[in-house]
């Protein structure tokens, strides 16, 4: 009895708490449950409550008619408003739609056409926009394909800065076409070549600078001929001179000045050649600049025999508006144009560096040519440096920018130096370009999509104008008798009908 009595109760004690638990938990269950739907159920009312608010208040607001008050005071018309059209000045414009057209650069230099986006008349001046702080360097760098118009602007640009009391200074024209130019303004053309009586002595003094002494001029006049043998060297041996070789050049350059009044190089050829024996006390020079001598004499008996063998027969001067030298007539080698270009800058270097000249266009057409040669290069950069100083304005163009990649190895130093020239240029103005052209262009450049997009579309005389972080589209207009004058394919063109259509004064020009 005992122990099932026991039995029941232990029983009774171990379910009877467990089916407890459970009650429990079912009755949390619900209340949890009812207490979420209680909460939806006061947001639900509360939501209706909101919305009922808001549509009563729209009830009550009183909304104006899109028409306006139908009432007699609403001063409406019985018809339609029609504004009329307005026209006028893109200056005033531009006021009134800031974000429309571009204000341009001003009215004071070169007039150079129409500017396309705003249609009112487009001028530029280095110096001038050098002076109001809009760039920091004078010098231009040109690009367009052949037929564009480029050569037409560039003849137009600084032919047109002449009344403004500017100089043009062509060192080197490998084909001839600012020739008539430079007749056409009052200026000299220079013809070189073979079998022609004009003949340049590199090693002239030239123009002595304003303001230097004696002894200043004096070191100039020897760093100049010095810097001018070694160029001309390196261009013909194609490398760089050894240590030996400049101390035979400047031993040599000392000799010939010393015992003539008026030094050439077949002079110094010939004391490379063979030096003076209080020259070259122990024997050594001859040896030492033997093959610099060689590279040397091809401008006295070799290609370039009868042009810078013998004293000037024309002299440099600097006050005319315009002086080109005229390298067509000599064969179309690039080391003989390189070499002529050299000699032709050192020619007229000391009227082009004189900080009192004057302020100066120098024009470098045919830049792939000269930029594939480390010493005139070299040159250039300087010039292109010291633009400022001297009051000079270099003009380099281009027929493509990528023209610059066949400028010595990648990561080169004539690479490095050929970008500076770029860098040193802050108005670019590039003309139509082939497609494939389009990445180089626009990465040496830094143009966006939309520029870029734009070179393939441009017309005879349109280009886009990159100055410093401006831009412009412009087409570059002529006057008849510059059409005529700046025409440079007329053999192409002389039985074409287009050539013969006046129609083509009024569209700008053509490269042609």
């Amino acid at each position: 009895m005992s122990r099932r009595a026991t039995g029941r109760v232990h029983s009774a004690v171990l379910v009877t708490p467990r089916r407890e638990r459970r009650r429990i938990r079912r009755a949390r269950k619900v209340a949890a449950t009812k207490r979420v739907t209680t909460a939806r159920a006061d947001q639900k009312a509360a939501n209706r409550s909101e919305y009922q608010a808001l549509r009563q208040e729209r009830r009550d607001t009183e909304i104006l008619p899109r028409s306006g008050e139908a009432r007699a005071e609403a001063l409406r018309t019985p018809g339609r408003l029609r504004v009329p059209r307005h026209q006028d000045t893109s200056a005033t414009l531009a006021g009134a739609y800031p974000f429309l057209a571009e204000g341009g650069t001003g009215s004071d230099g070169v007039f150079i056409g129409q500017d396309l986006y705003s249609a009112s008349s487009f001028v530029y001046d280095p110096w001038v926009l050098y002076a109001r702080g809009l760039i920091t360097a004078p010098n231009v760098v040109m690009a367009g394909i052949v037929g564009a118009g480029k050569s037409s602007l560039a003849k137009s640009l600084y032919t047109r800065s002449i009344p403004f009391g500017r100089r043009v200074y062509v060192p080197g024209d490998p084909k001839g076409e600012h020739t008539a130019v430079a007749e056409a303004v009052g200026g000299r053309a220079i013809a070189l070549g073979h079998g022609m009586v004009n003949r340049l002595n590199p090693l002239d003094p030239g123009h002595r600078p304003t303001g230097v002494d004696d002894v200043q001029w004096a070191a100039q006049l020897a760093a100049r001929r010095r810097d001018l043998l070694g160029a001309l060297a390196e261009t013909v041996l194609e490398r760089r001179l050894t240590p030996l070789e400049h101390t035979a050049i400047d031993v040599a350059l000392d000799d010939t000045v010393a015992s003539s009044d008026v030094p050439v190089l077949p002079m110094v050829v010939d004391r490379l050649l063979s030096p003076a024996t209080h020259a070259d006390p122990g024997g050594r020079l001859a040896e030492d600049g033997r093959l610099a001598g060689h590279a040397l004499r091809r401008l006295v008996a070799g290609d370039l025999a009868g042009l810078f063998d013998g004293p000037s027969t024309v002299r440099f001067d600097p006050t005319l508006p315009m002086v080109s030298l005229d390298l067509s007539r000599v064969t179309e080698n690039s080391t003989l144009i390189s070499v002529l270009m050299t000699c032709a800058s050192a020619w007229m270097e000391s009227a082009l560096l004189d900080p009192n000249g004057g302020q100066r266009w120098v024009i470098y057409d045919e830049a792939w040519r000269l930029m594939a040669h480390p010493a005139l290069l070299k040159r250039m950069d300087a010039h292109w440096r010291l633009a400022r100083h001297y009051g000079i304005a270099n003009m380099l163009i281009f027929h493509k920018l990528s023209d610059l990649d066949n400028v010595g190895d990648h990561g080169s130093a004539m690479r490095a130096l050929a970008s500076s020239l770029l860098a040193n240029a802050e108005t670019r103005i590039v003309y139509r370009q082939e497609s494939d052209q389009l990445g180089s262009t626009a990465a040496a450049l830094g143009l966006t999509g939309t520029e870029q997009a734009l070179l393939p579309t441009l017309g005879t005389g349109q280009a886009l104008w990159r100055i410093k972080d401006r831009s412009f589209v412009v087409q570059h207009q002529l006057h008849p008798a510059e059409l005529a004058l700046f025409d440079t394919a007329g053999r192409m063109n002389a039985s074409s009908p287009r050539h013969l259509n006046s129609e083509a004064t009024t569209k700008g020009d053509g490269d042609r």
